[in-house]
């Protein structure tokens, strides 16, 4: 659907001017959509998973852990599948699902969730270099879109979400550098162009949320709070964005549900080429990961 149709929709949750603005920008911020009820919930049980994790030595694909990750002292850079948990899926299916219908159209399918975290002591290993999304699971559209929310407050020293406006509507990147190795970023040519001048850094009280399209340079700078800082993050597709490629995704039985609407038949092709990320089948590797190759030797 083209925004003019999806404008047409009657909005759920977002205003006329918040819907607007998006299609403008690329992306939104809303301070305290989310009730401090689901904030605690959520909050609650991702400790819960952080304490669980004491015992693992290795990331595995569902926990990506921080270097310095100990039994004493549990740090995680990221859960992924998150919607595989009853409460973190019923979450999904809540008020951001009503937010993403607002911008993608009625009809609406998950696509993933995850979970980032920023330590105090992580240094420049929880900083995230300048990216979109799209690259990673290209569809036959670009109605693709993130949605994070904030379980702590966020303040600019945690490195919040960094975007640059109006660039989802600007070059598309590959995510490979001169060796053609897949590194999850700009490479250094083309992260050079990146207008860093215009970014736009989103701080706010925990249940706020972030928007940003799946075409949307973003990224994040270290940490230097003394705080850890949680984001929450789901993806969803609208019904007519079709996936190219598998996606990394597990085998998560959520992946491609309809959280709004009902199943489409058709999908939708935008003109625009988008490039195909590496052969994720076997299991989709973390950013971090991706990105520490930038500092490999070739």
């Amino acid at each position: 659907m083209t925004p003019e149709q999806i404008l047409a929709c009657p909005a759920r949750v977002l205003t006329t001017e918040q819907r607007e603005l998006y299609f403008e920008r690329g992306y939104l911020f809303c301070e305290r959509l989310i009730s401090d009820e689901w904030v605690k919930s959520l909050h609650e049980r991702t400790n819960d998973k952080l304490e669980a994790s004491r015992g693992q030595t290795e990331s595995t694909k569902f926990c990506d852990l921080a270097p310095e990750h100990s039994s004493a002292s549990p740090k995680v850079r990221r859960f992924t599948d998150l919607d595989r948990d009853e409460l973190f899926w019923r979450f999904a299916n809540d008020a951001i699902a009503d937010v993403a219908a607002d911008l993608l159209g009625p009809n609406v399918t998950f696509h993933h969730s995850k979970l980032n975290f920023k330590w105090p002591t992580s240094g420049e290993s929880n900083a995230v270099g300048w990216h979109q999304d799209i690259p990673f699971y290209p569809h036959t559209n670009y109605n693709v879109l993130a949605i994070g929310t904030y379980l702590e407050d966020t303040t600019v020293e945690h490195g919040p979400l960094s975007v640059i406006p109006g660039s989802h509507e600007g070059k598309l990147y590959e995510h490979y550098d001169e060796r053609d190795i897949w590194i999850g970023e700009l490479n250094a040519a083309d992260a050079m162009t990146v207008e860093e001048h215009k970014a736009v850094s989103m701080p706010g009280p925990r249940g706020s949320i972030t928007v940003h399209h799946s075409r949307m340079l973003h990224g994040s700078r270290p940490s230097s709070a003394t705080t850890m800082r949680p984001l929450l993050i789901n993806a969803y597709a609208a019904g007519d964005a079709f996936p190219y490629t598998d996606g990394g995704t597990h085998g998560n039985p959520n992946y491609r549900r309809i959280v709004r609407g009902k199943p489409v038949r058709w999908a939708q092709h935008d003109p625009r080429p988008c490039p195909i990320p590496p052969d994720w089948t076997a299991g989709y590797p973390s950013i971090y990961e991706q990105q520490a190759a930038v500092a490999e030797p070739s």
